[in-house]
């Protein structure tokens, strides 16, 4: 009955602007969220290269509401090694990779965080993610084959990785800025 009253184009505007107000209200992003690089420094002892480092989580509400219903939420720090070459990309002296399953267990209320094979219980999310977000000696690269005075550098990655939740929770949350939390840094190693 409404649509006969207005003309088509008068429906259309009506619609659009509906629609413009819709969206603005619904995708308003949250501030102080997301993943703050605190420390990262990059140390040679005995023929290797090792990454201390140390990031700051804020989740956002959707991900921690996701968490909350039981979801678990998967992240992800990677570091490699170059050493930079003036006639061509430069090389990959090493590449190391972590990932973390963090999910909430609702029957002992407790906060799970898995790596590889292990599995620890945390009493709050503030305490398992503070597990997650510390890293220190941990092994980057072999230098055996590079020679000591040569110079390298690390890129390193600290981010939430949409690409372990489930297949639903995967459409189209690659353009939402709530699920994209990540940090890189690139670090000059000093040589000795």
């Amino acid at each position: 009955m409404v649509r006969s009253l207005l003309g088509p184009l008068a429906w259309r505007a009506l619609l659009s602007a509906w629609l413009m107000a819709w969206l603005s209200v619904a995708v308003v992003p949250a501030t102080a969220q997301g993943v703050d690089l605190l420390e990262l420094a990059v140390r040679k002892p005995e023929g290797g290269l090792v990454l201390d480092y140390n990031v700051r989580l804020q989740l956002p509400r959707v991900v921690d509401e996701a968490l909350q219903r039981g979801v678990p939420i998967y992240f992800e720090a990677q570091a490699t090694t170059y050493r930079p070459r003036w006639y061509w990309r430069d090389e990959r002296v090493g590449r190391a990779n972590r990932s973390w399953r963090l999910s909430f267990q609702p029957l002992t209320a407790s906060w799970r965080v898995s790596q590889g094979g292990l599995h620890q219980s945390y009493g709050t999310q503030a305490e398992a993610l503070a597990a997650i977000s510390r890293g220190s000696n941990w092994p980057v690269a072999d230098l055996a084959k590079v020679e000591p005075d040569q110079p390298l550098y690390v890129d390193f990655t600290f981010r939430l990785d949409t690409g372990q939740l489930p297949r639903p929770m995967q459409i189209g949350i690659g353009t939402l800025a709530d699920w994209t939390l990540q940090v890189e840094r690139t670090v000059q190693v000093e040589a000795q």
